[in-house]
């Protein structure tokens, strides 16, 4: 498959959608850069509102060695077998400020560059002003506390209004690494959001972290996205402690790690507050051409 191939496996049904409110494409996929499931986890909790409807898809199967990402079988309500493949959903979710272009899924294993290509082309065709790529990454901090989200930019505008730097990772790149060089390539500012979760609890859920980057998404957004994990934090949290204090070496290391994350100091870190105000600048500098839903 070419990489000019993405109109084949692209689907996007947006004739009846109406105009969007200065909007934003939010992205996230399962694999390499999201830890636990949380960058996907808080996603799907964002886009499952009544406020959200699904407006494409990308076809799965070039993307996909199916002997490593196996499709599924469930059996619905009237006894029918079906099968369920991993799929990459594109769903638009209407807020005050700016209305969200959603993206989950799972990261591809094939053809990279025309998976790409599709998200690139749908930021596009829905007017998307901004792209913000969200992952999760296992890090040495404690459950104990509220995890840090750290944000970067391609855009050097973005990068001095916001006070965050530019990527500066160098190495082997999951699929959203590539994306921040399309969308830079394509002249639409892209900001990757990344939120730690604790390593040596990697395989448990973290709802604490994916609570994180919705925060910080309503702060820069300016809008409160709807995705309660209250319920989900204090489960969670029993469990982990639970594991913790049966072991008595994982105790003194996680007592390392809080005296550490407590000492580091987040004053060159901007606030949420900050940003969003920073972003709503920027936005309101650069302001979109014509509507391209209509």
């Amino acid at each position: 498959m070419s990489e000019r191939g993405h109109e084949h496996v692209l689907t996007l049904d947006v004739e009846e959608l109406g105009a969007l409110r200065s909007p934003v494409m939010l992205v996230a996929l399962s694999g390499w850069f999201d830890a636990a499931s949380v960058a996907t986890g808080a996603l799907s909790r964002i886009s499952a509102g009544d406020s959200s409807v699904i407006v494409g898809e990308i076809d799965p199967d070039p993307f996909f060695d199916f002997t490593v990402e196996r499709p599924g079988t469930v059996v619905d309500d009237h006894g029918e077998r079906h099968t369920v493949w991993p799929a990459t959903t594109i769903c638009v979710s209407r807020q005050p400020s700016h209305d969200l272009v959603i993206v989950t899924g799972v990261e591809p294993h094939l053809h990279w560059r025309t998976f790409a290509g599709a998200l690139v082309a749908t930021a596009q065709r829905l007017g998307c002003r901004v792209a913000v790529t969200v992952g999760a990454t296992a890090e040495a901090i404690p459950h104990t506390r509220t995890p840090t989200v750290v944000s970067s930019t391609t855009s050097d505008d973005l990068a001095a209004r916001l006070g965050i730097g530019r990527p500066t990772y160098q190495g082997v790149t999951g699929l959203l690494g590539v994306l921040l060089v399309r969308f830079d390539l394509a002249s639409m500012p892209a900001v990757s959001l990344r939120v730690g979760v604790p390593h040596y609890l990697a395989d448990s859920r973290h709802p604490k972290s994916s609570a994180a980057l919705v925060r910080h998404l309503s702060h820069v957004l300016g809008d409160p996205l709807r995705a309660d994990f209250s319920a989900d934090i204090v489960e969670a949290a029993s469990l982990h402690t639970g594991v913790v204090q049966t072991d008595p070496q994982l105790t003194q290391y996680v007592a390392i790690l809080e005296a550490e994350f407590d000492r580091r100091s987040e004053a060159a870190i901007p606030s949420p507050d900050q940003l969003g105000r920073h972003f709503e600048e920027f936005l309101r500098d650069h302001p979109p051409d014509d509507d391209p839903t209509q």
